[in-house]
């Protein structure tokens, strides 16, 4: 594969800590050492990117600035998003880890991004009239809600848990929404995506249900079977959690029809 050809990366790589991926490990080395891998795999994807494409790379506390001085190596640093994940263990001698980053780089100064595909809509509970009609917020039978431009703290997003379809058992899967907020912000109807760390296909699938192509790859076959079962199933439902009426709601704050 060669040129430019691609109009956006998603990366989620091993983060800088020892952790199996199915039938692999990674093992947690120095932060040195951890900026010379992940220039490894930057390198060959860097020159697939079309001039206007826009690179999300995901990373933790230990990897973050590490991510960040790579990334800005081969592309042009745009921001960083901080995304709470709302599950994670406690701890006794230490704040709970509870927040990932992401982030966010393009190849230069003309770049994609759908600001109107990827509001989210809050709940208003003081709500203020103008002439006795609502100012800057809508009613609705699930109640008052204002589309408000999306930040770069992400308090929406729900990690997958048994109940959800979604879910699988790749142990650091990434939710259908969280993909979704990026594809929708950074391409266009038939773009193409590239995912070099597919995991259980997440980016894949959403990618589908959007309408974009994709190329993903990953190492692990239980996976990429994992994957391919997932893309079989998004083929009849294009449904993404959280993700209705063309816009990204708050949180459980969409009430269920009775």
């Amino acid at each position: 594969m060669s040129g430019e050809k691609f109009d956006l990366l998603f990366a989620d790589p091993p983060y800088n800590l020892t952790k199996k991926f199915g039938a692999e490990a990674f093992i947690s080395t120095s932060s040195d050492d951890y900026e010379v891998w992940l220039s490894s795999w930057l390198e060959t994807c860097a020159p697939l990117l079309k001039s206007t494409a826009s690179i999300y790379i995901c990373g933790d506390w230990r990897s973050s600035s590490a991510i960040h001085r790579v990334g800005s190596r081969y592309f042009k640093l745009q921001n960083r998003i901080t995304w709470e994940r709302e599950k994670g263990r406690g701890a006794k001698r230490n704040w709970k880890n509870a927040a990932e980053d992401i982030w966010f780089f393009t190849m230069s100064d003309d770049f994609t991004f759908n600001l109107e595909a990827v509001k989210q809509r809050r709940r208003v509970l003081a709500p203020y009239r103008a002439n006795g009609k609502p100012k800057d917020w809508k009613e609705s039978e699930s109640g008052n809600f204002r589309d408000t431009h999306p930040s770069n703290i992400w308090t929406d997003i729900t990690v997958p848990f048994w109940s959800m379809p979604e879910n699988t058992n790749h142990p650091t899967q990434k939710p259908e929404k969280l993909l979704a907020k990026i594809i929708l912000a950074s391409t266009n109807a038939g773009d193409l995506i590239l995912d070099p760390f597919a995991g259980s296909g997440t980016t894949a699938v959403v990618a589908k249900k959007l309408g974009r192509n994709f190329v993903t790859i990953e190492s692990d076959e239980n996976h990429c079977l994992v994957a391919a079962r997932r893309l079989e199933l998004a083929k009849m439902d294009k449904s993404i959690q959280g993700f209705e009426d063309g816009v990204f709601w708050e949180r459980n704050s969409k009430q269920k029809k009775s």
